[in-house]
């Protein structure tokens, strides 16, 4: 099992890999495999980039992100600008249904709400806009609807997890109540664990995914 001290060396190198993100700009603190990122980026997009960079990181259990969004004078936007800025980049984007909607922007934080019916268009809503010039945050409380009912829920959510790469499938419990869906066991990184839910989410019918999934290290002799 991978030490905290392991753990830091791999996340500040799997930072230095990323072309658009300079480690030198962000803290690592590892305690009992938590990782928590400290510092001031100047763009939302380093910001994402980092903490992807940091779950693909193999013995992290958890990330808890404290790095902050501050834009150069050249580079700030009123929060009209960002406001149309985002309504543009909605109607250009095919996987979203724009009309269903509804954008507040406030200090450079940008608001999302609305009711769609699949998960990839709630998802595909956020990655629209969370690299626009002066998004600071993005919070997605858009909502799903589906009008079909759930039918075989679990059965489809398990091939789904037997078909992706990323997934063990045998490591994985599969709980259905109505419309929502319980994810328990354990997986072998946080990239794991969200593709899992992602994965669940897919299934016709789901609305909620309760992600009860632990983060363990497997050495080669578990």
């Amino acid at each position: 099992m991978k030490t905290d001290a392991e753990i830091k060396e791999d996340v500040l190198n799997e930072l230095a890999w990323q072309p658009n993100v300079d480690e030198t700009e962000i803290g690592v603190i590892v305690e009992d495999g938590v990782v928590t990122l400290s510092g001031v980026l100047n763009n939302y997009s380093k910001k994402i980039a980092a903490e992807k960079a940091v779950k693909s990181v193999e013995g992290v259990k958890a990330l808890a992100g404290d790095i902050e969004v501050k834009y150069g004078d050249s580079f700030k936007k009123t929060d009209k600008e960002i406001a149309k800025a985002v309504v543009d980049a909605l109607k250009w984007n095919s996987s979203v249904p724009e009309e269903n909607i509804k954008v507040k922007v406030e200090d450079g934080w940008v608001y999302l709400s609305g009711e769609v019916k699949w998960s990839y268009q709630k998802n595909a809503t956020k990655r629209a806009v969370e690299n626009l010039l002066g998004v600071r945050n993005v919070i997605n409380s858009i909502t799903l609807k589906q009008d079909v009912k759930p039918f075989e829920v679990k059965d489809r959510i398990k091939k789904a997890f037997e078909r992706s790469a990323e997934i063990d499938a045998n490591k994985v419990t599969v709980i259905t109540d109505g419309n929502t869906v319980t994810l328990k066991g354990k997986v072998s990184s946080i990239k794991e664990k969200e593709e899992a839910e992602t994965a669940a989410y897919r299934a016709p019918g789901v609305f909620h995914v309760k992600n009860e999934l632990r983060v363990q290290y497997y050495t080669a002799y578990a």
